[in-house]
């Protein structure tokens, strides 16, 4: 397989890639997508902007971005190894490295040496280093498939695909793929993989979230929400390409991009599956995260040590609940759904309209409704067990299935168990995060209560799950007794197998080996009768659309739904009007200053207010632009025309978390941490004048 973005790159190769991305007439509306690499809207940048990317800007952007596998953006920053993003990508690290003596999370993490640096439990960071078209692959083994034999088919392309991909070193290598339009296209990432990541510096929660929950997704925000890692390999710094760091941030109305990994955007979803989450499943969600809320706050509540036990979570939880509070309102005070519901209709009279079309397209959007109905069905029973398996359970539950996967041939496996992934599985499994017996027992007592009350005591999966027990002591027992809280017992229950999963007389096994027959029964009717049909008729869908653009002329306004996959956006730096009101695109120190009340959350910490003599008090804090970015884009960096780095989002505004659902560009903006500000900080906050040098090294 060509290797198009990885140090071994043909110049050949990449630039024969390029040059499909460059040829298309991608004149799209400015600001709005988020666009694939291979993709992008060059006329339209040059039309509004008077900018065209050339093949090395897009390149040298690609090979100094990355991602954090479990659900962030990154850069590196420096030529040996240092990556830059956010303070909550890295909260979980921070977590697993406190101790008794240390609260990384609330005090922050701080080195003067590289030997000072401790590597983060069970992450990994990706660098992207080809994408390659295999929709014609996935539609010949698919053709004239359904149900059962339609998922079948697509694990075997995937097993084959993904497998071919890593070239049998799937240490270094992870081969994703990826549907793009929602099927009507299928791409194949293959990313170089780092699994010794290690934390260098993170300020205090105080200024990394700066304002709490009550400032979360507002704007002016007084942020630096920014983490430092360095990636290692055989014991030393990588050495990769690098974004120079800009250290004066960028001006007023400048054109900025965002080179991130955007989570799951809904853009393109038909009427009947926007109705079904806004009516089952954000409220049911929601629900749930609420009551998990409390569950946390009234446990950190309990001790300072279970305040730092939960500190993550939490932040976490309230995170995610603001998310799909936001997206729900938008749902629900928009005309959203019946404005869908009306295009679905058109484009279908469209096909109608052409027996040649109708027979190639058929009725996709009768086959959504119909698969929506059977998600319906079983949504409660989805969610519920889902529920149960909280935690250890859930890693009981992995290894369960891990092992009755893995005694399958490769390319009957379910996604997620491929010999591709395997290794990103064992990492996880092995990685050295703290359990904490008070907080799993209460979490596991909650996830279990909840099963009770969605399905009723009588439903036989609840009776099968609980047996004679209650929640609370049937959680209080599993995690008094089970031994899975220890790495090294997990890891060889994974590379027992089978024989060693039927052997185990741990309580969280026997507890999983009980729920999986229910599981996999489930599972299968959702892959069958929910996923299959879906994937096959979205991607109908997208194909319909992609025809009807090309017939009409209006393929330069298509991108692709996000799907935590390397993207790029663009936009400027300028802030809207809300209420009548103009919010300015910049907030300084002295604003933040200002905003401190001594209270929390707004109380910074004594180190800001020691420094505040040293610190010129007009330097750009925060800012916003228009860069369209969802969940996932957290710590992406916004580049200027030089591609050099001049922020790091971390946030959206409110109006924001619609864009799931859409782009507005009248209220939609991005916020991200001021480089110079980042440099003022490092300098005259922290005294980090080593890694300030390691950063602006070679600025001009």
């Amino acid at each position: 397989m060509k290797r198009f973005f990885g140090k071994h790159l043909s110049r050949t190769a990449f630039l024969a890639l390029v040059s499909t991305a460059l040829a298309g007439p991608n004149t799209g509306r400015a600001e709005e997508g988020m666009w694939t690499f291979d993709h992008l809207p060059i006329a339209a940048m040059q039309s509004a902007y008077h900018f065209t990317p050339t093949p090395e800007w897009i390149r040298h952007v690609i090979q100094s971005s990355a991602r954090l596998a479990e659900g962030c953006s990154a850069s590196f920053v420096s030529a040996d190894g240092l990556v830059m993003t956010n303070h909550h990508c890295a909260n979980s690290c921070l977590a697993a490295l406190s101790d008794k003596a240390h609260d990384y999370f609330r005090d922050g993490f701080y080195t003067k040496s590289l030997a000072e640096e401790r590597q983060c439990p069970g992450m990994e960071l990706d660098r992207l280093d080809s994408i390659s078209d295999v929709s014609t692959q996935v539609e010949a083994e698919t053709k004239g498939k359904n149900a059962s034999a339609y998922s079948a088919a697509m694990q075997a392309i995937e097993s084959r695909l993904t497998k071919d991909c890593l070239q049998g070193d799937a240490a270094h290598w992870r081969c994703d793929m990826v549907s793009l339009y929602h099927g009507g296209q299928t791409a194949l990432y293959r990313y170089r993989r780092y699994q010794d990541v290690r934390i260098v510096m993170a300020p205090e929660q105080g200024i990394a979230f700066f304002g709490g929950d009550p400032d979360n997704f507002s704007y002016p925000r007084y942020d630096i929400d920014l983490s430092m890692l360095r990636v290692y390999e055989n014991g030393k710094p990588v050495h990769t390409p690098y974004l120079q760091f800009d250290i004066n941030g960028p001006s007023e109305h400048e054109l900025v991009f965002t080179s991130g990994n955007p989570g799951r955007t809904e853009r393109g979803l038909p009427a009947a599956a926007l109705a079904f989450q806004r009516d089952v499943i954000n409220p049911t969600v929601i629900a749930l995260l609420s009551v998990r809320e409390g569950m946390l706050w009234q446990y950190a509540r309990e001790s300072a040590e279970h305040e730092k036990q939960a500190e993550d979570e939490l932040f976490s939880v309230q995170n995610s609940l603001k998310s799909y509070s936001g997206t729900q309102s938008a749902l629900r005070t928009s005309d959203i759904v019946e404005r869908r519901a009306k295009e679905d209709a058109a484009l279908q009279a469209w096909i109608d309209a052409d027996p040649a079309r109708r027979q190639e397209f058929g009725t996709p959007f009768a086959t959504v409704n119909k698969a929506i109905a059977t998600q319906r069905k079983l949504f409660t029973q989805n969610i519920a067990l889902r529920m149960a398996l909280d935690g250890l359970a859930g890693e009981a539950m992995t290894l369960v299935n891990g092992a009755a996967e893995r005694s399958k041939p490769d390319a009957k496996r379910n996604a997620g168990y491929h010999d591709a992934q395997l290794g990103e599985i064992e990492a996880a499994l092995g990685a050295k995060t703290p359990v904490y017996p008070e907080l799993e027992t209460t979490s596991l007592a909650l996830s279990l209560t909840t099963l009770r009350q969605l399905m009723g005591a009588d439903d036989p999966l609840v009776q099968m799950t609980l047996g004679h027990e209650s929640p609370d002591a049937l959680a209080a027992r599993l995690v008094h007794e089970t031994k899975l809280a220890d790495p090294a017992v997990r890891l060889a229950l994974w590379k027992g197998g089978q024989d060693a999963i039927n052997a185990s007389s741990d309580p969280m096994i026997v507890f999983a080996r009980r729920l999986h027959p229910s599981l996999v029964t489930l599972r299968d009717l959702m892959r069958d009768e929910v996923s299959a049909p879906l994937h096959k008729a979205e991607g109908a869908i997208a194909r319909t659309r992609f025809a009807q653009a090309k017939a009409e002329g209006r393929l330069d306004a298509l991108y692709p739904d996000a799907t935590f996959s390397p993207r790029l956006s663009y936009g400027t730096v300028r802030g809207w009007t809300q209420n009548g009101k103009t919010i300015p695109a910049f907030t300084d120190f002295a604003g933040m200053y200002r905003h401190a009340t001594g209270s929390a959350p707004f109380n910074l910490p004594q180190r800001w207010l020691d420094a505040k003599g040293r610190l010129n008090l007009s330097t750009h804090l925060d800012f916003v632009s228009t860069n369209d970015i969802v969940g996932g884009n957290s710590g992406s960096p916004v580049l200027n025309r030089e591609g050099h780095a001049v922020g790091l989002i971390f946030d959206g505004n409110l109006p924001s978390l619609a864009g799931d659902l859409y782009y507005d560009i009248t209220s939609n903006r991005a916020v991200s941490t001021d480089t110079s500000a980042i440099i003022a900080a490092l300098r005259h906050v922290y005294d980090e004048q080593t890694l300030a040098d390691e950063l602006t090294k070679g600025h001009r």
